[in-house]
């Protein structure tokens, strides 16, 4: 379910999921397709991830990632989520063919 609330996505972002949720920063992102598809790979993750434990390893991976780069959009842009997520966000039929926890493939990949 995706939903318009502006002051909930964080500034300098323009979507955040928190599962079953797609939250986005104005309404005519509702028409970004890549946007809503970078969204939906988040869907996915946490789903395979049983949710919770999604958000825990999100987290934890942050803070190494910052400790590693220490840059926060680095940080961000590195943690294995978001590189699955900005990699295959523009193939559309991605989530169709993904394997299932694919994003591990992204945890010891090349810098962002």
């Amino acid at each position: 379910m995706i939903v318009v609330l502006k002051y909930l996505v964080p500034k300098g972002y323009t979507g955040m999921t928190i599962f079953p949720f797609i939250f986005l920063k104005s309404k005519g992102l509702k028409t970004s397709a890549i946007l809503i598809n970078h969204e939906k790979i988040h869907l996915k993750q946490q789903l395979e991830l049983l949710i919770l434990p999604f958000y825990m390893w999100y987290i934890i991976e942050f803070v190494v990632r910052y400790i590693q780069y220490r840059n926060w959009f680095l940080a961000y842009k590195n943690i294995s989520f978001e590189r699955e997520a900005f990699c295959n966000d523009v193939n559309l039929d991605y989530l169709k063919s993904r394997p299932f926890w694919h994003f591990l493939k992204y945890l010891s990949a090349h810098d962002f």
